[in-house]
């Protein structure tokens, strides 16, 4: 095969690989809830949403594919070693058994299944769904060789073609007018701010990281080999994936900000889902519903485990790739059970913690070039962005630990000095500021040598 590119064709396949890998739980429930909270404003809040789900992924895959990573730790590395281990467990943790992986069973079975089950019965009805979707997730993930087969091939057209079906009744049959809907006081004048925000719960641009690896794995197989074509490569179909999903998120706000003529506001957007899909089509709409939303999140689910695996296999080669994926899957089908609920409570703090290191840590893999991948500029940002990070953390805390008097003599601190705080970007003008240090730092050691050259050849 010509190894000077990747084909058309096969672009095609990897980009729907990325899309399949990517779009799951949160991508279908957040954006709808996020449309219903900004209402007419939706536009405005999607597009802060759209920042962090869809430019900070496709930055994410140009970071791994610059610095030719295979993965978090080899793209942390330049920190430090331990940092970059203990960045990799942190990101696999909270994208695997933690919580992406079990909310992927749990969204579809609230959305799905849980409504045509009394209130006795959905115990016994998760603990059954789970297993037997984290089995097939299972026998699916051990079978590598067939990733791209069974995602670009066969689940993703299936799933575009549910999702289509719905979108297009929506728009020959609105539900209303966006203009005319209300917004909630927070997106009144922060919709932007607060569509950023809510993207974190999608967790996009962590996965990213963690399947990069799985992507560049996918090209490698169709007979790419030098490494500049698989960064290429890795560009092209990441950007043909993820603007897939930037039209899907802005859909499905559309759809959450008109189902506010028609329905009250709900507490997460799969209520709102269900209740669309059974606006348009009655009982057949709760099982496409049901069917798609079981589709996407498998897909999803995929990925994250075989990156997870994989990742993990590569940090300890002694135990097996199948033994960190039935690790994961088990982990995973024990904390679905603890319901959707819980799952999303706890999982807004370690995110608050964690995106503003990984964004962080893209924007600098993107730019090494321009400073020579210098240690020195990537610890600088790192440290300086942790601190607001930690405090971001303890404000996204549920309530247990958010009103501990330590915690809210911790945060009254960073609310007076903290720049942005207030609107969750505190890490912001300190991480920007640890770029300028280490930036600094960089370029200063780099002109000494060239003044003591210059003094010395003066000398002489």
């Amino acid at each position: 095969m010509n190894d000077s590119k990747l084909s058309f064709k096969r672009t095609i396949i990897a980009a729907s690989l990325i899309f399949g890998m990517l779009f799951g739980a949160g991508n279908l429930i957040f954006p709808v809830h996020l449309g219903q909270m900004a209402g007419a404003h939706w536009l405005s809040a999607s597009s802060g949403f759209l920042i962090l789900g869809v430019l900070i992924p496709l930055m994410a895959l140009l970071a791994i594919s610059i610095t030719r990573a295979n993965g978090i730790y080899d793209l942390a590395q330049p920190i430090d070693r331990r940092y970059a281990l203990i960045f990799l467990i942190l990101i696999h943790a909270t994208l695997g058994p933690l919580f992406a992986t079990p909310r992927t069973a749990t969204v579809p079975y609230t959305i799905g299944i849980a409504p045509h089950l009394s209130a006795g019965s959905n115990a016994v009805g998760l603990l059954i769904y789970s297993a037997a979707f984290f089995g097939l997730t299972y026998y699916f993930s051990t079978r590598q060789g067939r990733i791209t087969t069974l995602i670009g091939k066969l689940l993703n057209p299936l799933f575009l073609l549910l999702l289509f079906t719905i979108f297009l009744l929506a728009f020959l049959k609105p539900l209303g007018n966006t203009a005319g809907t209300a917004i909630t006081t927070p997106y009144m004048h922060a919709a932007f701010t607060n569509g950023f925000l809510q993207g974190y719960n999608t967790m996009d641009g962590l996965a990213s990281l963690a399947f990069g690896i799985t992507v560049i794995t996918a090209i490698k197989s169709f007979g790419i080999k030098q490494q500049r074509t698989i960064s290429i490569a890795t560009a092209k179909s990441g950007l043909l994936g993820l603007a897939g999903i930037g039209l899907i998120y802005l859909s499905l706000t559309w759809l959450g900000a008109t189902s506010l003529h028609h329905f009250s506001m709900a507490a997460n957007g799969g209520t709102t889902l269900v209740q669309i899909a059974h606006y348009y089509l009655g009982a057949s709409g709760d099982a496409l519903l049901a069917t798609l939303a079981t589709i996407t999140c498998m897909t999803s689910t995929m990925g994250l485990v075989i990156a997870f695996a994989q990742d993990f296999h590569r940090r300890f080669p002694r135990i097996s790739y199948k033994s960190f994926l039935r690790f994961n899957c088990l982990l995973s089908f024990t904390i679905a059970n603890l319901g959707l609920n819980q799952i999303i409570a706890w999982s807004t703090p370690v995110l608050m913690f964690l995106y503003p290191l990984a964004i962080t840590l893209i924007i600098l893999g993107m730019t090494s070039p321009f400073f020579n991948n210098d240690p020195l500029v990537y610890r600088f940002t790192t440290d300086f962005t942790l601190i607001p990070a930690f405090f971001d953390m303890l404000n996204a805390f549920p309530a247990p630990i958010h009103n501990w008097s330590l915690t809210q003599d911790l945060l009254a601190f960073a609310q007076h000095y903290f720049p942005f705080f207030a609107n969750g970007f505190g890490w912001l003008s300190f991480g920007i500021i640890g770029l300028l240090f280490g930036l600094a730092s960089h370029f200063s050691s780099s002109i000494k040598p060239m003044i003591v050259h210059k003094r010395r050849w003066k000398s002489n």
